[in-house]
């Protein structure tokens, strides 16, 4: 083995930078769908997305030999994965009409939890320790007290509970899709078969949801909403998938999975910094929770 392709035991220099790169971007792509939502509807603003990143996973696996439609046994779990990745995307980008993107981060990052104690059903030999336990006490805890203050009449966010609640549901979808991979087929099939099978049929499905909301489909837009389009489709539905598929195959994944925490860290502060949302003591606490839990539950 190489040493370019050999796997390493812990997190370099390079390995932290490029971690710290997509969590703040991830954390930023939820202000650039809430910025941009007011003037492209989000299904059809999810739909322009993924049909673009569709387009340079193709070009980006011809450009490198890395074969997409050869039968390997992969269609029936990729299409499930798709679908759970569209849904995912779907439940997003309409509860960013609802709730504050910081919000939604905070809610969006209880994927792991849901990962955590589904494992177990689907992988043999995976079993939560009492450390797990704890972790997953503290972030339900955590998330329920953010939860509850969107139907506090007297509180800033009063009313958000509905945008929570899709946020949360994506979250599970996030979650079911991560176990779909682990425990089918798909998680021998190279990364960009695994990325462009969820691309794909969420560049899809995403216009049947668009029309069956009604939503208006246009191009004319401002040159502010195609920049935040083009950011959203090359750096976050390309260029960071790939830059965290490719540090899976090099990194210990148990060791970049406690970097998670950091991209609603990075969220709050984009959302309160550029958007002026509210801040409220609730919505710290569930942070901390979360990302105390997502430490705990990554521990082995």
């Amino acid at each position: 083995m190489s040493p370019s392709t050999a796997r390493k035991t812990h997190l370099d220099a390079l390995a932290i930078t490029l971690l710290l790169v997509c969590c703040a971007f991830w954390g930023f792509q939820q202000i650039l769908i809430k910025s941009t939502v007011a003037e492209v509807p989000p299904l059809w603003q999810a739909s322009l997305r993924f049909w673009g990143a569709a387009v340079l996973i193709g070009l980006w696996c011809a450009a490198r030999g890395v074969p997409l439609f050869q039968r390997d046994g992969t269609l029936k779990a990729g299409l499930l994965a798709g679908s759970l990745f569209a849904g995912e995307f779907a439940f997003i980008y309409l509860g960013l009409m609802h709730t504050t993107a910081s919000r939604l981060t905070v809610f969006l990052y209880t994927s792991p939890f849901v990962v955590a104690l589904l494992l177990p059903r689907v992988v043999p030999g995976e079993k939560l320790r009492r450390i797990q336990w704890i972790g997953l006490t503290i972030a339900f805890a955590a998330v329920a007290l953010a939860f509850g203050e969107g139907f506090m009449h007297g509180s800033p966010v009063a009313g958000a509970w509905l945008g929570d609640a899709m946020a949360l549901a994506a979250g599970v979808l996030w979650g079911l899709t991560t176990l779909t991979i682990r425990a089918s087929k798909l998680a021998t099939a190279s990364p960009e078969k695994t990325l462009f099978y969820q691309v794909a049929v969420t560049a899809a499905v995403a216009p049947f949801i668009s029309l069956a909301l009604g939503e208006a489909w246009s191009l004319d837009y401002s040159a502010q909403a195609w920049g935040s389009l083009a950011i959203q489709t090359v750096v976050g539905a390309f260029a960071s998938y790939l830059t965290w598929m490719w540090m899976l195959r090099h990194y210990p994944a148990t060791q970049m999975s406690t970097f998670t925490f950091l991209t609603p860290v990075f969220a709050l502060v984009f959302g309160v910094v550029l958007l002026g949302e509210p801040l409220t003591p609730q919505l710290v606490l569930a942070l901390v929770g979360v990302a105390v839990g997502i430490v705990l539950v990554s521990k082995r």
